[in-house]
């Protein structure tokens, strides 16, 4: 019983810290950007806010871990308080070991943890966020590689490629602009997506991999194109690509930044549309019931 409101405490305060995290970055972008005062005070406020988002978010996932018996990811809600929880992990890092003025990480990940944390929250039905046994073949030590490792794949591919999506419309304004251009922001954002997508890229190739095994060990298959698999693979072949074009041809900027961006667009099908529309191995079937 205590460790039931313990969770469902911890998962209000992870919510209203996101909310917070959001207010706060946002509101300093937009009138305390160039503060030396308010501006690095919201600043700091903003990364302590992300800090306790990131710990109520790990403390929720540890209490059901404890509640359930397993590794808290057999279900929609579990995985998604992970996802808040790796791509927070993310935004900590980048926060830390960059410094820039504009602080225009947190502006770019808040909206993204906060609609995860609220869509976790607030839109998944009660019996979605419960806690319940493992099916038989959950019950693995798969569980805890496979998925895990694909969780953390997601939340750095979706980074990388936010950051790719940003680059591009600060270049489009810049573009429509005629005055000095910010190119050490875009150069830093094309960067960081680059590095970011590049440790994304093998976390999802080991997880599709491991996912196959433990479909042998299963299923008695390696692959047996469940549309979360067939989605899976259409993503890796994105990044894929846009890594080849990177490291074989140099290519930067603009032309690789839209497959990234595109990127983003295949994650959430496959993480999200799959699990919620789609009818498989892997789905939840939410909407087609």
């Amino acid at each position: 019983m205590i460790l039931l409101k313990m969770e469902n405490l911890l998962g209000n305060f992870s919510f209203g810290f996101f909310f917070l995290t959001m207010l706060t970055y946002w509101f300093r972008a937009a009138f305390f950007v160039q503060s030396k005062t308010i501006g690095k005070w919201l600043k700091q406020f903003g990364f302590l806010g992300i800090l306790v988002a990131n710990f109520t978010s790990a403390g929720l996932l540890i209490c059901r871990w404890i509640l359930s018996g397993h590794f808290p990811l057999s279900n929609l809600y579990e995985s998604l308080i992970f996802l808040a929880w790796a791509l927070s992990f993310v935004q900590i890092l980048l926060e830390k070991n960059v410094s820039t003025e504009e602080n225009f990480i947190g502006v770019i990940f808040s909206p993204v943890l906060l609609f995860i944390s609220g869509f976790a929250a607030l839109s998944l039905p009660t019996q979605m966020q419960e806690i319940t046994p493992l099916i038989p073949a959950l019950k693995s030590n798969w569980l805890m590689m496979h998925v895990s490792i694909m969780m953390l794949s997601y939340a750095t591919l979706l980074a990388g490629s936010l950051m790719a999506f940003v680059f591009l419309v600060i270049s489009k304004m810049e573009s429509q602009q005629s005055g000095q251009s910010r190119i050490s922001m875009t150069l830093l954002l094309d960067q960081l997506s680059y590095r970011t997508l590049g440790i994304g890229f093998p976390l999802l190739t080991l997880g599709i991999l491991s996912g196959a095994v433990w479909a042998n060990e299963a299923w008695g298959s390696y692959w047996s194109w469940d549309p979360k698999e067939t989605w899976a693979l259409i993503t890796w072949f994105i990044f894929a690509i846009y890594l080849h074009l990177r490291i074989t041809y140099g290519w930067q900027g603009k032309k690789p930044a839209i497959i990234a961006s595109l990127g983003f667009l295949f994650i959430w099908i496959c993480y999200l549309g799959v699990n919620l529309f789609g009818s498989g191995l892997h789905s939840y079937g939410w909407f087609s019931r």
